[in-house]
């Protein structure tokens, strides 16, 4: 394999994740990836997204639930809705008809 050029980093990264087989192989992943702090930042906000997608609670709710800060909430919900990149939403959909 040869290594990325060094302006696309995310992009072999991206093909790596991609090669991922099982949920057991991505929490391996992310734990060497990632700092346990790190890992928690990213499950909080995917447990923030699944809840906004939900719709049954509001924003003071899901902080309240979560312990996520409104800041992280109110980012989490733009991403969500209204920013180009739909990987929330590509997430959200592919779980919920995994065909």
């Amino acid at each position: 394999m040869t290594p990325d050029p060094p302006c696309r980093p995310t992009e072999g990264l991206a093909t790596a994740l991609a090669s991922l087989r099982s949920d057991d192989e991505a929490r391996l992943v992310l734990r060497d990836l990632c700092t346990p702090a790190e890992v928690r930042t990213l499950a909080e906000r995917w447990q923030v997204a699944r809840l906004l997608d939900a719709g049954h609670l509001t924003y003071r709710e899901i902080h309240d639930a979560t312990g996520v800060s409104t800041t992280t909430i109110v980012r989490v919900a733009r991403f969500l809705k209204e920013e180009q990149n739909g990987g929330y939403r590509l997430l959200l959909d592919r779980l919920k008809d995994p065909s």
